[in-house]
């Protein structure tokens, strides 16, 4: 398996993770649907071209994935029962971030060269 691949693939792991935890979070644990939505809702808009592997929405998704660390950070400090589940929404926008800026550069680069 080469970068490019594992990146990507590291990179929807955490993107689904991320989903799965604030779904669990504002779903089931301490559930407030209105917040659910507004959370959950502009992951929605890069799935797409993440499932397709378009470097371009990997690039400009890792700068939307910074409000859920923001949000995580938050969440850690202010609300200590719920500092586990931020702490994973930390982990996954974290990793999310990385894995995307990785295969934007690497697979950017492929395509540039030719080759795939």
């Amino acid at each position: 398996m080469n970068a490019i691949h594992l990146s990507r693939s590291l990179a929807l792991l955490s993107y689904f993770s991320l989903v799965g935890v604030l779904v669990a979070w504002y779903g089931v644990v301490d559930p407030h649907p209105i917040m659910l939505g507004v959370l959950v809702l502009p992951l929605v808009f890069p799935l797409r071209g993440l499932l397709t592997g378009q470097p371009y929405t990997f690039a400009w998704s890792s700068f939307l994935i910074l409000i859920y660390f923001i949000h995580g950070v938050i969440e850690a400090f202010a609300n200590p029962s719920a500092r586990w589940l931020a702490s994973l929404e930390i982990l996954c926008s974290v990793m999310f971030y990385l894995c995307a800026i990785f295969y934007a550069r690497w697979r950017g680069r492929q395509l540039k060269t030719g080759a795939n």
